[in-house]
């Protein structure tokens, strides 16, 4: 199966107040390796970038001004990603600034198979921080590249937290079948007891017997 993992920079949150996307990155992945396939561009977002934005992702006007519109690219983006699943972290903003941007050159809406990371990370770590860097520090993936927000840089990062996230990287212990162990080369089941079996009134005689004949004496 062909995966897509997808983050896009913005000038700022609010589509309402007319902000606009300045750079998506996509990661290929295939039955969860990545591929060499990737997507990536900047884009002229044809107005400022917001402060906040600014500190986040580091994009300045003047840079931005010398790339690519959307309209240049949208349709090797909807290409790329044809019918395959998208993997996005908060999946609710990217999409929301990826629809407004195909709306604007009157293309339909993205509608591919989701995945929220956001969504599955909420679902299995109730009440816990579950921030694209909080995940990294939980699954050790080392997020040190992680100056500032980067379209690529973030979907590399999220790509090994998805793994994590759906219990691909390492079997999940299941603790309720420890008494069975299946021998997987040639499919026999071996038992384990964990009952606690006493002696019986002879074998503590034995036992007795031998204590008295063989440690005579106390060295303690």
């Amino acid at each position: 199966m062909k995966e897509i993992v997808l983050d896009t920079e913005t000038t700022g949150i609010s589509i309402r107040e007319g902000h606009r996307i300045v750079e998506i990155g996509c990661i290929e992945l295939e039955n969860l390796v990545p591929t060499k396939n990737k997507f990536h561009c900047y884009l002229n977002p044809e107005r400022k970038v917001s402060e906040k934005a600014l500190e986040v992702h580091g994009y300045t006007d003047e840079f931005l001004a010398t790339q690519k519109k959307f309209s240049d690219i949208g349709e090797q983006f909807l290409e790329f990603i044809q019918d395959k699943r998208l993997i996005i972290h908060n999946a609710d903003f990217d999409l929301g600034h990826l629809n407004n941007e195909l709306a604007i050159l009157g293309k339909k809406k993205i509608d591919n198979e989701i995945v929220d990371t956001l969504i599955l990370a909420r679902d299995k770590f109730p009440g816990s921080p579950v921030s694209l860097d909080a995940l990294c520090k939980r699954y050790r993936v080392d997020n040190s590249k992680r100056t500032q927000h980067t379209a690529l840089i973030d979907c590399d990062l999220l790509a090994k937290v998805y793994i994590n996230l759906i219990d691909q990287k390492e079997p999940t212990l299941n603790f309720q079948t420890d008494e069975t162990k299946i021998d997987q080369k040639n499919s026999t089941v071996v038992n384990y007891f964990k009952k606690v079996i006493s002696p019986t009134a002879e074998e503590l005689k034995k036992h007795k017997d031998y204590l008295k004949n063989n440690l005579k004496k106390n060295f303690f």
